[in-house]
């Protein structure tokens, strides 16, 4: 009888879902879901960093995706589904009350931001980042240790008490704060409220401070030293947390008739997309997985003797059994790879579709098929063009800091920065010194964790960007001097989730038998050009020199 895995993707657009036949590893069907809300930029305000997204927009595309799916799959699928399992950007947190319902699904915070998740790349609370940081720092014990030594604003802590700052309703009706990865199965398997709420190990670790040598979070007085406000949220969280190899529940009755699943389906604890896509891409200690999208986050793995004792400085967190089960994952990252593309994309297309939204002589179907075809182009030819010039051709030198930089050691006040400009620069030539900018923060990761004892030995990739640019991919490898694997699966993270639904569904006794079935095979490899790999190491000088300017002249 054939069994199939159901995994759940939840990126920054939309949600991806993939049906994979559990016993041979085949994708058997898939479908992407754009969450409505979002898509007209409900509830944000990107000049002040502010990205939230409506719970509702998480539930219903779920229900679409899924039964989507049965459309496209065998017939009966739905039926032999043997579990389900979820993976998401963060740290993306949302306050519950104490019933557990997320603020924003209560009429009375329906329309207010301040009640919704707090999108990873939310940058509105870098004060109350700062005041965490200073405040490990101060104590007898670092609890920051563990996550590279400095508090980002895109984390959960920090989110929650800036939200509960500006918003005194929210803060007085928040009793508990959870990350998306953790509410999504707890919805499905009815176990969001308080007394009954289960939190997986790689939200936990990595975003809010847990590590069993404390024995769970650092203890309140470290909290409501920082602000009363924080004061007493720690004790109503979960102590014990689980890997996402393990059941968070069985499926309810209501949510197996949205679905259209049996109801009991198994669901597994949730995880960060970027930690269950490394899981497709067989990640090992040694091998880099880098998911590059709007941002990327790239993710290693270590045995308990490899690490040992020792803590790296600069990156989002060392946490057992946060990827696999049995071993040390290892979480870093860029705060933009392809939101900076696209940032240059918006930015050299202003006047065209600024004008042809003003034009009364085009009617607004036309206008807005013009402006998608101009958008879909623009990257394309610029790329086109680009891959025509010489390393160094260009003497354009770039940060890729546009949404600030999330590692090596996280700092969101950071800025972008361009220098070399002249009369005869265009766009080709500033958009390769972008392009140039993101490989080289991409190697500033790669050199960080190599200084610290960390072994990385080559580097597999996943994400659209990985699929839809040549130039960016050969770049990336002349820069790194590395070779580099782009995996086949369109649905990496999507895919991870299902190899942990296989092994939550019984299908497997562990994660790697799972792996091994069900991981995705190499598409395609780049390999570094010597010549150009060579010229690329003064360049690099120069980013980091460009680098140390910035950071020096930041208040």
């Amino acid at each position: 009888m054939t069994s199939y895995a159901l995994g759940l993707d939840y990126g920054s657009d939309s949600v991806r879902a993939l049906l994979v036949d559990a016993l041979t590893g085949h994708e058997v069907a898939s479908t992407v879901v754009y969450y409505p809300r979002w898509s007209k930029g409900l509830f944000c305000v990107p000049a002040k960093d502010q990205f939230r997204q409506h719970p509702l927009d998480y539930t219903d595309g779920l229900i679409e995706a899924v039964q989507s799916l049965w459309r496209q799959a065998p017939p009966r699928a739905a039926q032999q589904v043997v579990g389900l399992s979820f993976d998401t950007t963060g740290s993306t947190p949302v306050a519950l009350d104490r019933e557990g319902v997320a603020l924003a699904l209560l009429p009375e915070f329906a329309d207010n931001p301040n009640a919704m998740f707090v999108l990873w790349k939310d940058h509105t609370s870098v004060k109350e980042a700062r005041e965490i940081t200073f405040a490990a720092q101060a104590a007898e014990e670092n609890y920051l240790k563990y996550e590279g030594g400095i508090y980002s604003s895109e984390w959960y802590w920090a989110k929650a008490l800036h939200v509960m700052r500006a918003d005194p309703a929210v803060a007085r009706a928040a009793y508990v704060w959870v990350e998306h990865c953790d509410w999504i199965s707890a919805v499905v398997t009815g176990t969001t409220h308080p007394a009954q709420l289960r939190m997986g190990r790689c939200a936990t670790g990595h975003k809010l401070m847990w590590h069993a040598s404390w024995g769970g979070y650092p203890p309140d007085a470290f909290f409501a030293g920082i602000d009363p406000l924080l004061g007493g949220l720690r004790d109503r969280l979960p102590v014990e947390t689980f890997t996402a190899d393990q059941l968070c529940g069985g499926l309810t009755e209501e949510w197996a008739g949205k679905l259209g699943l049996p109801v009991g389906t198994p669901v597994g604890f949730g995880a960060f997309d970027a930690h269950m896509g490394a899981v497709a891409a067989n990640v090992k200690p040694g091998v880099l997985t880098k998911i590059m999208g709007t941002s990327t986050c790239d993710i290693t793995v270590a045995g308990y003797t490899d690490i040992g004792d020792k803590t790296v400085r600069g990156i989002c967190g060392q946490v057992d059994g946060s990827v696999m089960p049995g071993l040390v994952g290892l979480e870093a990252g860029q705060s933009a790879f392809g939101d900076l593309y696209a940032w240059f994309r918006n930015l050299v297309n202003w006047p065209t579709t600024h004008l042809l939204h003003r034009s009364a002589l085009i009617d607004k179907a036309t206008k807005q098929q013009l402006i998608q075809e101009i958008e879909d182009q623009t990257l394309v030819a610029l790329g086109v063009e680009a891959a025509k010039l010489a390393v160094g051709e260009a003497g354009i030198t770039a940060l890729d800091w546009v949404n600030g930089r999330r590692t090596p050691d996280a700092d969101q006040t950071v800025a972008m920065a361009i220098t070399g400009l002249k009369m005869g620069s265009q766009a080709p030539q500033v958009f390769r010194a972008l392009v140039e900018a993101t490989a080289f923060g991409a190697r500033a990761i790669i050199e960080r964790f190599k200084d610290e004892g960390v072994a990385i030995n080559s580097v597999v990739v996943i994400g659209g960007v990985s699929k839809k640019s040549d130039f960016v991919m050969q770049v990336c490898a002349d820069v790194w001097n590395c070779p580099i694997d782009v995996l086949d699966s369109e649905q990496s993270c999507a895919l991870g989730a299902a190899i942990f639904a296989a092994t939550v569904g019984g299908v497997y006794d562990s994660v790697a038998s799972a792996q091994a079935v069900m991981a995705s095979p190499v598409c395609k490899t780049y390999v570094p050009n010597a010549e150009a790999a060579l010229a690329y190491e003064k360049l690099y000088a120069r980013y980091q020199h460009l680098g140390a300017y910035v950071n020096e002249r930041m208040p």
